[in-house]
C-alpha cells in the first residue's frame, strides 16, 4: 500500500509518489490544468447538490461562481465559514473534499488503496493549522503519517539530505498564496527551521487579483464597460487571468466583439500598456522588499538555494539580488514540482521505518 506526497497549495495542489527511487507526479484524471499542476484548489456546490473538487469544479466556476470556491487553505485553523448555496462548509471539510479528489484519482493511477499520506504545511503554520490539516485528512479518509514543512520538502527535492556538510540555508519560496522566507540548518538529512518570515498576502493568487482589477479598471476606461458588475465575465476574466496575460486579452477581445475598431484598437493598446505596467510594478515590489531580504539572509550567513516564481521578472529576481555563497554544483533543482516531489521520498521513509518497526 503506497504512501504518497500531497502539496495541499492555495490555488494549486499536487501528489506524488516514490517509483524505483525517483518521485513521480500523480496526475489528475483530467490531467495537467492551469498553473501546470494536476488539482486546482477549488472545490464546488452545483444546484443539483453535486459536489466538485480540482477541475471540475475549477472548469464550471463562470456558471457557478456563487457555488465555487478556491484559496480556503489561507482560513486552515480559523473559525471561518464558507457559504455555497445556502450551505455553509468549514476549511477543513472544503479541503476534505480536494483531498477525496486526490485520493481517488492516485488510487486509479497507482491501482491500489491509498490510506496514508505525507502532507507538505508552510514553516509557518501553527498548532491549530496544523491540527486542521490533519482534521481535513482524516475527514478524507487519510491517515497522516507526517507533515512536512514546505522548505523541507522543497530541501529534499533538490537534494539537500544527499550533501554531506553541514549547511545554514535560506529557502525562498513565491508560491500562489504567499512569499516565504525560511533560514534552515541541514546536515546528515536532519533539517531544522530557524526562522521563517514572509507575506502571506503578497502571492501569485495576490497579484492576479490585482491584475485582473487593473485590467478591468483600464478597460472600463476605454469602452465604458465595467465587467466587475458582470459576475460571470469577472469570473472569466479572473479566470483567463490566472492562465495568462494573453488568454486575458482573449477573454476581453472576445467580450468585446461587437465595439467598433476604434474602441478595440484602444483596448488592445490599453492591454499592452497594462502587461508593461505589470512587469514594472512587479519589479518595483521586488525592490522594495530586496533591502529587508539581503539584510535577513545576510545576517543569518545563509546560502540560497530553492526559489520559485513563474512571473515574468520573478522567477530571476532573487539569484540576480543574491549576494552570498553559491550552492554547490551538484545541488540540482527537481523538476516541476519541488514540494510534492520532496513530500514523496518522505513517505518511502516513513513507509520504511514502519515496516521495520513491525
Amino acid at each position: 500500500m503506497a504512501i504518497i506526497g500531497i502539496d495541499l497549495g492555495t490555488p494549486n495542489s499536487a501528489a506524488a509518489v516514490l517509483r524505483g527511487g525517483h518521485p513521480v507526479i500523480i496526475p489528475s484524471a483530467e490531467g495537467i490544468s492551469i498553473g501546470g499542476k494536476a488539482f486546482p484548489s477549488y472545490v464546488a456546490l452545483t444546484s443539483d447538490g453535486q459536489v466538485l473538487a480540482g477541475e471540475p469544479a475549477r472548469s464550471q466556476m463562470a456558471a457557478n461562481a456563487e457555488g465555487t470556491v478556491t484559496a480556503f487553505k489561507r482560513r486552515m485553523g480559523k473559525r471561518e465559514m464558507t457559504r455555497l448555496r445556502e450551505r455553509d462548509y468549514t476549511p477543513e471539510q472544503l479541503s476534505a473534499f480536494l483531498l477525496q479528489k486526490i485520493k481517488r484519482d492516485a488510487e486509479a493511477f497507482l491501482g491500489e488503496p491509498v490510506e496514508k499520506v505525507v502532507v507538505t504545511v508552510p514553516a509557518y503554520f501553527d498548532d491549530n493549522q496544523r491540527a486542521a490539516t490533519k482534521d481535513a485528512c482524516r475527514i478524507a479518509g487519510l491517515e497522516v503519517v507526517r507533515l512536512v514543512n514546505e522548505p523541507t520538502a522543497a530541501s529534499l527535492a533538490y537534494g539537500l539530505d544527499r550533501l554531506s556538510q553541514e549547511l545554514r540555508i535560506a529557502v525562498i519560496d513565491f508560491g500562489g498564496g504567499g512569499l516565504d522566507v525560511t533560514i534552515m540548518e541541514c546536515g546528515k538529512g536532519v533539517f531544522e527551521v530557524k526562522s521563517t518570515s514572509g507575506d502571506t498576502q503578497l502571492g501569485g493568487t495576490d497579484m492576479n487579483q490585482s491584475i485582473f482589477e487593473h485590467l478591468a479598471g483600464r478597460f472600463q476606461m476605454a469602452t465604458g464597460v465595467d465587467v466587475r458588475g458582470d459576475r460571470k465575465a469577472a469570473t472569466r476574466l479572473i479566470e483567463a487571468t490566472d492562465a495568462s496575460c494573453y488568454e486575458a486579452e482573449k477573454m476581453l477581445a472576445n467580450f468585446a466583439d461587437k465595439l467598433t475598431d476604434d474602441l478595440k484598437k484602444r483596448i488592445e493598446a490599453s492591454l499592452r500598456e497594462t502587461k508593461e505596467a505589470f512587469i514594472k510594478k512587479e519589479v518595483a515590489l521586488a525592490t522594495e522588499r530586496a533591502e529587508t531580504l539581503k539584510k535577513l539572509l545576510k545576517e543569518a550567513g545563509a546560502t540560497l538555494y530553492a526559489q520559485s516564481g513563474q512571473a515574468p521578472k520573478g522567477r530571476p529576481y532573487a539569484e540576480t539580488r543574491w549576494e552570498g555563497p553559491e550552492p554547490p554544483p551538484d545541488v540540482h533543482a527537481a523538476s516541476g514540482e519541488p514540494r510534492p516531489s520532496g513530500s514523496g521520498p518522505q513517505g518511502k521513509v516513513v513507509d520504511a521505518e514502519y515496516h521495520e518497526n513491525k
